[in-house]
């Protein structure tokens, strides 16, 4: 037994040891905010965890629903104990200064000195045995399966992490172990505290039985909820105790009162309610009648779900078929019937993500009542418009104030929009990275996967992701499965294996270990059950877009490095290309020629300048669309290009063709972009990256007058393919300068089965699943010649190997399923060797660097702007205002992080910054103008290379 925490029980309480300090008049006694806290708790149990859960938590307690939130509110309050220990309440030297002279704690120089022993650690050390003591399943072997060691390891982890188990020994003499934790005399207040909290609260129920591992995660993020919302300066300011104040049981009991009819209006303020999915029929959430997809979804996934419950929905279709509608019609029953609290779409970009925030607005405003707080979520989320408004606040770099915003029924707090925390507001649209964060090993992951527990989860894309985030997506569906959580995941292009996989993976979670062999339907859906594990059979719907994609292969020569005054090679790419696009400069109409890199991209821009100089100088004539530029200059060229290729805006609007227009692009445009082209030249890709590059052809209904007459008729879109795989300079390889953008053998494959197709075309949806699932079959090689079987051989197994590699290492890097917990929440938080939040950053995929380009003007100023009208803003005492952060962020650009790699800190920024979240890791590059070059470009040394920047946007020489 652990003396340390075993005193009697007639110690009184002493006020003097403080919770709260900063920002206070005077130190706040650490007993008040235990007993705030738990009372925000019981608001957050009754507000915001729904009915479901709540049955959930009291079953596996073996408690009444109203006795587990008592019992799990004392708990909350419970978290901060370890505050009662040297190191933390020496922290403020003259509130700690009765105390160290007090006899009944003993002076320990080495015990107040331990700072690395924090108090959270602290209340995992001195609760273990408290609760053992207070008749809670005790300590056994494992230790980690005691009642008592859960619940003190889970309210330990409230900063974050949770620490590993303890041993028996290490229980037995605590202190020795732990010196931070004090003497007898401490001991004695962490359980006078204990023993007051308990009795003031009424928490006299015992659990028999702890949660399993979903549950835990589920009460240990509303904990830390708690903490933080009771943590506030605004809160605590009013409640503050009287000077004399000594915690007496009637003093105590009427701040718990107090505190209890405070919480309700705090968690009220910071938008932490339930959304309600209140629609039914899709006619309730949309102006328009239903497709085919969408009517059929409306006509058989009601009975699935009355029947069988709430669960996954996967649904594969074209682009431009409605899956965002249907999807979040899906969503609407799901959620219903899981009595969700909201809904989270994420997504692959922050471009699409953006997009989408808007459509999920619209549809919370038509089919959810109750709490609608809407966040969007991404590194530069801030900047969208719907967060830029006047009246909107930045997320703050530390702390957890809540704002007071403008009462409107789908906007965020700004206490939402804090780090780490917008994934706690009922409804949200952001990028994939924000959800898949919960299955790594970093800081508060448990506090992601709470909030994701009780959500409607739609991914898009779903299709879209390599080995190593698809690894990490297949861990979160488990998660999901297991919290019974509803999902909706969409693609346009999935194999067989893929949808298998994910399928699997949430019924897997939710405790159905046996395999499924899903064979889905293109277009179609399927609906997997939380409850029963069944998946039912897939369904083929019609379309309303059925067409036949004529696909062109032109074999080229790869000579886009070349300089555009040079002559073009016979048979070379920029020949061929000047080819495809010149009945477009002489005839008008649009098209879209997609690049695999940046660098190509800006290759082809300048060499198409050169060769078709009327286009280029016609406004419009030709554009560049990339990552690659400043924010705000990518806004710009994103907006236009919606205006001259998105959505016909009346019948005028398609009366004729449309003038002369070539978008020279990146991959930006494969994924929610509503571009439609009159032709479509992409670089050789895989198969489901061109099909997606396809939908953005003939997208939208213009007819024969508002198609170019050297157009194929409206349902015949036209792709062609610059296929550089010819036999010659390079041989069977794709260029160098692709790196590993695309892997060879499936770019191999893709270019084999393209032959056939330029031959008949390929039916939209028809041939789309096929093909799609055709590109990875073994015996594809089989009709090969010899040579070209041994080649893609050696490509695929490459290939195989590098996937392999890639999901071995995220299978480790990542947290573990819930079934592999077993009791020790530790594992959610351990930190492999040699695994860096750099490593972590780098296979997501946000390998990236952020610059800022200063033109230095003739004068010596700095500037944000070529022109030099807009001043590099200085600062203040406060650091930049709103109106300056916003002129620094917006005009921030993305880099490859290898340029910055050079141990060159930049430009020097300037001292009145202060240290912003948006300024953090923002490097600084001093432009000059190059007098020598033609076009307006400005650059820096950097390292050993030259940056530059002009209309083409970054680059790196």
């Amino acid at each position: 037994m652990n003396c340390d925490e075993t005193a009697s029980t007639d110690v009184s309480l002493d006020t003097r040891m403080w919770g709260k300090q900063k920002g206070l008049p005077r130190p706040y006694p650490v007993v008040c905010h235990l007993l705030d806290t738990a009372a925000v708790f019981q608001a957050l149990w009754r507000v915001v965890l729904g009915s479901q859960a709540r049955v959930r938590v009291a079953e596996a307690l073996e408690l009444s629903v109203e006795d587990s939130c008592t019992v799990l509110s004392f708990w909350a309050g419970l978290h901060d104990l370890g505050k009662v220990s040297p190191p933390f309440q020496a922290q403020v030297a003259e509130a700690y200064a009765s105390l160290r002279d007090d006899p009944a704690y003993g002076c320990a120089p080495s015990a107040e000195q331990t700072r690395e022993f924090r108090h959270e650690m602290a209340t995992h050390w001195s609760l273990t045995q408290l609760l053992a003591d207070a008749g809670y399943p005790g300590v056994g072997k494992p230790v980690r399966t005691a009642v008592s060691h859960q619940v003190a390891q889970m309210l330990g982890g409230h900063h974050g992490c949770f620490g590993p188990v303890l041993k028996v020994k290490e229980l037995a003499q605590a202190s020795a172990y732990r010196p931070g934790l004090g003497s007898d005399g401490w001991a004695q207040q962490r359980h006078a505290h204990f023993t007051e909290l308990r009795r003031a609260i009424g928490a006299r129920a015992v659990p028999q039985r702890g949660l399993p591992t979903e549950l835990a995660v589920i009460v240990a993020g509303l904990v830390v909820v708690a903490d933080w919302v009771a943590s506030q300066t605004s809160a605590i300011k009013p409640r503050m105790p009287p000077p004399g104040w000594e915690g007496t049981p009637a003093e105590i009991d009427a701040h718990w009162q107090g505190a209890q009819r405070a919480a309700p209006g705090l968690v009220c303020s910071a938008r932490l309610g339930r959304a309600e999915f209140a629609a039914g029929q899709f006619s309730d959430m949309f102006p328009f009648v239903p497709n085919a997809l969408q009517t059929d979804l409306t006509a058989r996934l009601p009975g699935l779900v009355t029947a069988n419950g709430t669960g996954l929905v996967l649904i594969t279709a074209p682009t431009g078929d409605g899956k965002t509608e249907a999807s979040l019609y899906a969503a609407s029953l799901l959620g219903r019937a899981a009595g969700a609290r909201g809904i989270y779409f994420a997504l692959p970009t922050m471009a699409t993500a953006d997009a989408m925030f808007p459509r999920v607005g619209a549809y919370a405003s038509k089919a959810l009542t109750g709490e609608r707080a809407l966040t969007l979520l991404h590194s530069m989320a801030w900047l969208s418009p719907a967060y830029t408004g006047a009246d909107h606040d930045f997320p703050a770099s530390h702390g957890c104030e809540v704002s007071a915003d403008r009462d409107t029924a789908i906007e965020a707090g700004a206490w939402l929009r804090g780090a780490k925390r917008g994934l706690l507001a009922p409804l949200g649209a952001g990028t994939i990275d924000q959800a898949l964060s919960a299955v790594l090993p970093l800081k508060h992951n448990a506090l992601r996967l709470f909030g994701l527990s009780d959500k409607v989860f739609v991914v898009d894309e779903a299709h879209a992701y390599g080995p190593w985030m698809h690894q990490l997506l297949l861990r979160l569906l488990e998660w999901m499965g297991a919290f019974r959580a509803p999902v909706v995941l969409l693609s346009a292009t999935l194999t067989g294996r893929t949808a298998t996989a994910l399928v699997d993976a949430y019924r897997r979670g939710a405790g159905f270990a046996d395999p499924s062999a899903v064979d889905p339907c293109y277009p179609g859906w399927l609906f997997a059950s939380a409850g029963t594990g069944e998946v039912s059979t897939p369904v083929r719907t019609a379309t309303d877009r059925a067409r036949t994609l004529n696909v062109s292969v032109r074999k080229v020569e790869w000579d886009v490095g070349e300089a555009p005054a040079q002559a073009p090679r016979v048979e070379g790419r920029r020949e061929v290309l000047r080819e495809v696009l010149r009945a477009v400069a002489e005839e008008g109409g649009t098209a879209l020629v997609c690049c695999t890199t940046v660098v190509e991209a800006q290759q082809t821009f300048r060499d198409l300048r050169a060769a078709f100089p009327d286009l280029a100088a016609r406004d419009g004539g030709l554009r560049l669309l990339h990552s690659r530029y400043p924010a705000d200059a990518r806004a710009q060229i994103t907006a236009c290009c919606e205006v001259a290729y998105g959505k016909p805006r009346g019948p005028e609007d398609v009366a004729q063709p449309r003038a002369a227009s070539v978008l020279i692009a990146t991959q930006v445009v494969e994924q929610s972009l509503d571009f439609d082209f009159d032709l479509v030249v992409s670089d050789l890709a895989p198969i489901a990256q061109l099909l997606q590059r396809a939908g953005r052809g003939r997208r939208h209904e213009r007819g024969a007058s508002g198609r170019p007459c050297w157009a194929h008729p409206e349902d015949q879109p036209e792709l062609v393919v610059l296929d550089p795989f010819i036999g010659t300079d390079g041989g069977e390889l794709p260029p160098r300068t692709w790196g590993t953008v695309y892997d060879a053998g499936l770019l191999r494959r893709t270019s084999h089965i393209l032959t056939d197709c330029s031959q008949k075309g390929i039916a939209v949806p028809g041939d789309v699943q096929h093909l799609i699932d055709r590109v990875y079959e073994r015996s594809f090689v089989d009709g090969l010649t010899d040579a070209a079987q041994e080649e893609v051989r050696r490509m695929d197994s490459e290939r195989q190997a590098g996937e392999m590699a890639q999901t071995h290492l995220a299978a480790m890097v990542g947290i573990c399923s819930p079934a592999d917990v077993k009791g020790n929440l530790h594992l959610l938080s351990r930190h492999e060797e040699g695994v860096t939040q750099e490593l972590l950053t780098t296979r997501l995929g946000a390998d990236t660097g952020r610059v800022l380009c200063l033109y230095e003007q003739e004068d010596g100023r700095a500037t944000l702007d070529a022109a030099g009208t807009v001043p590099l803003p200085l600062g203040g005492r406060h650091g930049l205002t709103r109106g300056e952060l916003t002129a620094v962020a917006t005009r921030v650009a993305p880099v490859p992080g290898r340029w910055l790699r050079t141990g060159e800190p930049g430009a020097p920024r300037p001292v009145g910054w202060g240290d912003h979240l948006v300024l953090r890791d923002l490097v600084l590059l001093r432009m000059t103008p190059n007098q020598a070059c033609p076009e307006a470009v400005w650059g820096c040394l950097y390292g050993d290379r030259n940056i530059t920047v002009s209309d083409v946007g970054l680059e790196y020489d």
